[in-house]
């Protein structure tokens, strides 16, 4: 497995496992309560953290368990990345439509918030697929 492929299942298990995370600690609170009184802000802004910092760590971690493949791409690694990176963009440019419908409607904050944040997450994990399916089907 190339270091490349190894970083597309990295990125997609921590674009799985921290906003199920995330959304089960906050949604969690949705039922019986109103959304404004909600504090969403600073769990997102861990939550985007943690996903940056773990994403980091365990690709460090993958480079150093393998060091010979480390840092090595060759040109279908490129277009591999490529192609899930297009994918990515056209999957948030899709979804990207809900959060901005929410505001048109105004919708309250926590909404739109959520809405946006699970589009870049969709989009990380459907980059990460198209990636690993490349890898794995031939590109």
């Amino acid at each position: 497995m190339s270091s490349e492929e190894k970083q597309s299942w990295i990125y997609a298990l921590v674009a799985v496992v921290v906003p199920l995370v995330y959304f089960a600690t906050v949604l969690s609170k949705v039922p019986g309560t109103d959304v404004a009184t909600i504090g969403y802000v600073w769990p997102m802004f861990t939550a985007i953290g943690v996903g940056i910092g773990a994403n980091i760590v365990l690709n460090i971690t993958a480079a150093i368990i393998s060091p010979r493949e480390a840092g090595r791409t060759d040109e279908r690694d490129r277009q591999i990345n490529r192609r899930g990176e297009h994918v990515g963009f056209y999957v948030m440019s899709v979804a990207a439509i809900v959060p901005l419908g929410l505001a048109m409607a105004r919708i309250d904050q926590f909404w739109i918030a959520n809405a946006l944040y699970l589009a870049f997450v969709l989009a990380a994990l459907t980059s990460s697929v198209v990636k690993i399916v490349a890898y794995r089907r031939g590109f």
